[in-house]
């Protein structure tokens, strides 16, 4: 699985679209994620709109490359019907960690913009999507064509590993 020391954080897209297939094998990797007592708390929302991702950029300062992608997934969390009702963000850092993995894999650029847990984040951007009251917005990744060749950030740190004697 090299592709995980090749994935990188994208906030500059191309002008050009992504289509339904390419979005479709990106969340059916997030899908594939492991998630507690199988809860699978997940929902998508697929966001072309650039008026609706203008308004998306808008409810945090870090969004702004939802904005300028040709697409952004918006993976939300239910919070009701769960099996497990304190793991829903555990599992849904899995997901998007998988999705982000698999645009990668695709020569997608993406980066992950965090909404939750934070509710001045989340309920304007729950707003905008006009999302049912059981549905919370964890996170949005816009996804398109990187813009340059960006750079690989190698995170190793041997420092941090403790091995038993």
């Amino acid at each position: 699985m090299n592709i995980i020391f090749k994935r990188k954080s994208v906030r500059t897209f191309l002008d050009i679209d992504v289509d339904d297939t390419t979005i479709e094998q990106i969340i059916r990797a997030g899908m594939a994620a492991p998630s507690a007592k199988n809860q699978r708390p997940w929902e998508f929302y697929v966001v072309r709109n650039k008026e609706t991702r203008e308004k998306l950029a808008q409810c945090t300062p870090y969004a702004r490359p939802v904005a300028n992608a040709p697409v952004a997934i918006v993976a939300c969390y239910r919070t009701n019907d769960l099996y497990a009702p304190l793991m829903p963000l555990l599992d849904m850092s899995c997901c998007c960690e998988n999705m982000l993995i698999q645009a990668a894999a695709l020569d997608m650029g993406s980066v992950w913009i965090s909404f939750a847990p934070h509710k001045e984040r989340q309920e304007p951007a729950k707003k905008v999507l006009n999302l049912p009251e059981n549905l919370e917005v964890f996170a949005v990744l816009p996804v398109g064509y990187p813009k340059g060749e960006g750079k690989v950030v190698d995170r190793f740190d041997a420092g941090r590993i403790h091995w038993e004697a």
